[in-house]
């Protein structure tokens, strides 16, 4: 494997001058009457967003700061029958000796910029509580990491992309948390590589299998115990994204190329395509126009355009539709009420072996960026002393 080498977004000026001369250009669709959210973002919000972005954004404002606070590589990765990546990656060490190694690992639309809030917190070094090394990748195709050229780059591969990195940067043995796709990809780490590298995940967005026959005692003690409010409201936020929010998964896992052609030549585009999600997929969580713009930016000037992030989908698709049981290392859950599928707690601990949960009363899909004082506080009580998952990577409680 490469050594890895220091990284600095520096974005051509051309492509800003070129998204300038594009937003200059945008045509917006009519919008009927009184119709809010209801038909996807409104015209009033993209027009105002548009307008910011070609006039009043500074990218080399945001671009500057992404690079002072985060600390990137690059290095490549030799994936088995697709050859080697080059994998950018953020990688910050506690000063702590025995802090835990972490893997942070997003998914879409989301990238590396979403373990900026926790990074600081995470590595912080105090007697009170575990402290960690942190690796937060950008997945394949995402971000400024380089994109699979072949086709079938699933599940595996993305794990095996993940668990290198890890064993490149010399953490032999490490634990892992995500969301989003980063939950399915830590997930299958945690079955291929659990025991010996992988010790423990957490994750933010805990998927499983609905009960059934399989289980026939358990599947009947569902039916017969009532649900309770919060999961309720779970099985109902559930619905609604399976009625309402899922026809960009339709798309990305059938035709991604199709809307990658949309999406890579129209800024507009992506910014509505990508805000929707933002908006809907968090709990009331108010974004700054910037913070948007910085969001979409980041997908508009990836290393492989917007188009590769989409692929994914059609990769994964089978992995999302048959879960199945669950890995045996160690698994920590957060539940935030407005996450995208949220059922009963008692469903995952059929088929895992959860050794810590946390219910939360507000926060959504992108936690490290809606709650991330409470995202960090679950994982330091996970491998805290006294908790659950205390020294179970040899060598590293956490602690000074």
């Amino acid at each position: 494997m490469s050594s890895e080498t220091p990284f600095q977004i520096d974005v051509p000026d051309e492509k800003l001058a070129t998204l300038r001369a594009k937003l200059e250009l945008a045509t917006f669709p009519d919008e009927l009457e009184d119709v809010g959210w209801k038909y996807g973002p409104p015209l009033a919000d993209v027009k105002r967003l548009t307008e910011r972005w070609r006039n009043e954004y500074d990218w080399r404002k945001h671009e500057k700061e992404i690079n002072e606070e985060l600390p990137m590589f690059t290095r490549d990765i030799d994936v088995d029958d697709f050859g080697l990546l080059n994998i950018h990656y953020v990688h910050k060490q506690s000063e702590s000796v025995d802090a835990i190694p972490l893997l942070f690992c997003h998914g879409w639309p989301g990238s590396f910029l979403e373990v900026r809030k926790i990074l600081p917190l995470l590595t912080a070094s105090a007697p009170e509580y575990p402290s960690f090394h942190v690796v937060a990748l950008s997945l394949p195709g995402f971000g400024f990491s380089e994109a699979p050229h072949k086709q079938g780059f699933g599940i595996n591969q993305y794990a095996e992309v993940a668990h290198k990195l890890m064993i490149a940067l010399g953490y032999n043995e490490y634990v892992t948390q995500g969301g989003d796709w980063g939950a399915l990809i830590t997930r299958k780490m945690a079955s291929v590589y659990g025991g010996r590298y992988h010790k423990a995940w957490h994750t933010n967005m805990p998927v499983t299998e609905a009960p059934s026959w399989k289980s026939p005692l358990f599947f009947l003690s569902c039916l017969l115990t009532p649900w309770s409010l919060e999961e309720k409201a779970g099985i109902e936020r559930t619905t609604w994204f399976r009625n309402k929010g899922y026809g960009y998964f339709a798309q990305q896992s059938t035709q991604p190329q199709t809307l990658g052609y949309s999406l890579a030549d129209s800024p507009v585009g992506l910014l509505a395509w990508i805000y929707e999600k933002l908006v809907l997929w968090t709990d009331n969580y108010k974004w700054s126009d910037d913070e948007v713009l910085t969001w979409i930016s980041l997908y508009l000037f990836s290393r492989a355009g917007p188009a590769a992030s989409l692929r994914i989908y059609f990769e994964l698709r089978g992995d999302c539709e048959d879960v199945g049981r669950g890995p045996t290392i160690p698994m920590g859950a957060s539940f935030f009420p407005k996450e995208l599928i949220v059922l009963p707690a008692s469903w995952l601990r059929k088929v895992n072996n959860v050794v810590f949960e946390s219910h939360h009363k507000s926060g959504g899909h992108f936690a490290a960026i809606e709650r991330p004082e409470e995202l960090v506080q679950d994982v330091r009580k996970m491998f805290a002393r006294g908790g659950p998952a205390f020294a179970i990577v040899p060598g590293r409680t956490g602690y000074a």
